[in-house]
């Protein structure tokens, strides 16, 4: 299912040249709220191994997380790991896997970031800002910020803010299970930051990862990356 892609761009850059548009395309990223609640949401991953990558993205109905869709993509790496480029390996990597869905979701849930990247311009808010899409961004680890430890219990948050003297907030670090480590959400595009912990805990009923992203993993994982096909 191909989407017309919002501030399209080459990808063949050098890392100066990255670096830069994303501070140029950070500027054209919305936190709003939601148009509509959303009935479907796609978790994404990528796996690497060597030079190739396998992406999957599987679609889940809202609330009821039944897996209503899903998609494979193989091919090669196109854009070395470069901390904070992320969205430069991935999003080549991601779109030509959305393509092949029936099902287009309502809600984009990456493995990664959205705001809390030293540019503001992490992968949710990449492919979210591509796609003209609500995105939000839900990781395992900090990449930046600065934040006070949550409580223990499920549902428990503490703001992601830029710096400690100021009020700039990233994202949300959350307990999605009682007494295990927060995961780390951030909005992409077009989501707010209190929709994003809504849905995160929403899709995570049972364990620390949400669903969509969950699933998604374990599908990017499902076989060798290969060729594609």
């Amino acid at each position: 299912m191909k989407r017309s892609l919002h501030h399209a761009h080459p990808w063949d850059l050098t890392p100066k040249e990255a670096v830069a548009l994303q501070r140029q395309l950070a500027e054209a990223v919305h936190l709003t709220p939601l148009a509509h609640a959303p009935t479907t949401v796609a978790g994404l991953d990528v796996s690497i191994r060597g030079d190739r990558f396998q992406t999957a993205v599987v679609v889940l109905s809202l609330p009821d997380l039944v897996v209503v869709d899903r998609a494979v993509h193989r091919g090669e790496v196109p854009f070395p790991y470069i901390p904070g480029l992320l969205s430069f390996r991935e999003v080549p990597a991601i779109l030509p896997a959305l393509e092949r869905l029936t099902v287009w979701p309502d809600l984009l849930m990456l493995d990664g970031h959205g705001l809390a990247h030293p540019r503001r311009f992490g992968l949710a808010c990449h492919l979210g800002l591509l796609l003209n899409q609500p995105a939000l961004g839900v990781a395992k680890s900090r990449l930046t910020g600065v934040f006070a430890e949550p409580g223990p219990e499920k549902g428990d948050q503490q703001p992601l803010y830029a710096r400690a003297s100021d009020a700039e907030r990233l994202g949300t670090v959350l307990r999605t299970r009682r007494q295990v480590q927060p995961v780390y959400v951030s909005p992409g595009h077009l989501i707010s930051h209190e929709e994003a912990v809504h849905w995160t805990l929403a899709c995570a009923p049972r364990f620390k990862i949400p669903e969509p992203t969950r699933q998604a993993h374990r599908l990017s994982k499902d076989g060798e990356v290969g060729q594609d096909g």
